[in-house]
């Protein structure tokens, strides 16, 4: 039987701690989407997850890693990867830029494409 390791997981709130401590944010969202809109943090490496297994070793062993994305699925099947790649100081933040978006957090772009709109479910209370 062959042995999974759970990725851990933190909310945008939590990251932005990281952050603070020195992590690096790795996005894997394709660049289109990370032209259009992207994450304002001091220091981010943007692998698209459609090359991710060719690049992930340009991604340090040695500090605090975040995967993110755009809901957080796709950052969360690229840290699953690094973590039984070896990698031990990975995580994946929750909800991706949406949730960053809807903290309020710097971000660089339109964030239009992330907000929720009038009927949407997330734009109701008690909603996500």
């Amino acid at each position: 039987m062959e042995t999974q390791t759970l990725v851990k997981e933190i909310c945008p709130t939590s990251t932005q701690k990281w952050i603070g401590e020195g992590a690096l944010l790795v996005d894997v969202r394709e660049a289109d989407e990370v032209a259009q809109l992207s994450y304002d943090v001091p220091e981010i490496m943007h692998i698209p997850l459609s090359d991710f297994e060719n690049r992930y070793q340009e991604i340090p062993k040695d500090r605090k890693v975040v995967m993110v994305c755009r809901s957080g699925g796709r950052s969360l099947r690229a840290a699953g990867f690094l973590v039984n790649h070896g990698y031990d100081q990975v995580v994946n933040m929750q909800f991706g830029i949406i949730r960053w978006v809807q903290k309020g957090f710097p971000t660089i772009g339109d964030t239009s494409s992330v907000l929720p709109k009038d009927g949407d479910c997330c734009s109701k209370p008690g909603c996500c």
